[in-house]
């Protein structure tokens, strides 16, 4: 199949990625759209995965207020370079984090960062919900019950605010194979007015990056 130009601009103004990742992606899976966003963010995925052990001391602050001044979101996004800490593309993703943490409330950047204890008593309550159902059921529905958990509590388990066909890992995997550097949500607070401060900072978690 033929790979236009037309094809190419649009899955690069969506992925963000280069002409070459994008033409091989489409080329991979024959021109559908879909399949060629999933082959970049696995691509990014890789790539993130050889950079783990970067160290990122670079980083950029993303800020959302809202319109009614009575919520502020700070996020702390960090990467490898001076260099990549100053381009648009960052700036826009912190800023993009620090909505999704003032809309969808998360109190952990990860699954890996989960309260240990918390965790433990989510467990329990659910396995009470399940009593009298057969094991392998229960493990199934336990499962999903976690899962859930993880989704609507783990920042990077969540789906976008602006795009729910992508995670918060989606679009770390994406950008990082656009600046090909590791990317880190460091930590992030929210302060609302007659509320307690919500902060969390990144433990030994993972928020990646990428490229050779």
């Amino acid at each position: 199949m033929e790979i236009t130009i037309d094809q190419i601009k649009k899955l690069r103004e969506m992925s963000g990625a280069g002409v070459g990742a994008v033409r091989e992606s489409l080329t991979v899976s024959n021109g559908d759209e879909e399949a060629a966003m999933k082959f970049l963010r696995e691509k990014g995925v890789a790539k993130a995965d050889k950079r783990k052990g970067r160290a990122a001391l670079n980083g950029v602050l993303g800020v959302y207020v809202h319109s009614n001044n009575k919520v502020v979101v700070v996020v702390e996004v960090n990467c490898e370079t001076d260099f990549a800490a100053k381009s648009p593309e960052l700036l826009k993703f912190a800023n993009d984090i620090a909505l999704q943490v003032a809309a969808a409330n998360p109190t952990f950047i990860s699954r890996e960062s989960v309260d240990a204890d918390l965790l433990a008593q989510e467990k329990d309550t659910f396995l009470k919900e399940l009593e009298g159902k057969p094991e392998g059921v229960k493990e199934k529905i336990l499962e999903g019950k976690l899962e859930k958990f993880y989704t609507a509590n783990a920042l990077l388990e969540q789906t976008l605010f602006t795009d729910e066909t992508r995670t918060v890992k989606d679009y770390i995997s994406e950008l990082v194979a656009k600046i090909g550097e590791k990317v880190e949500i460091k930590q992030f607070s929210k302060f609302e007015v007659a509320q307690d401060v919500v902060a969390c900072k990144l433990e030994n978690t993972v928020t990646e990056s990428d490229e050779d």
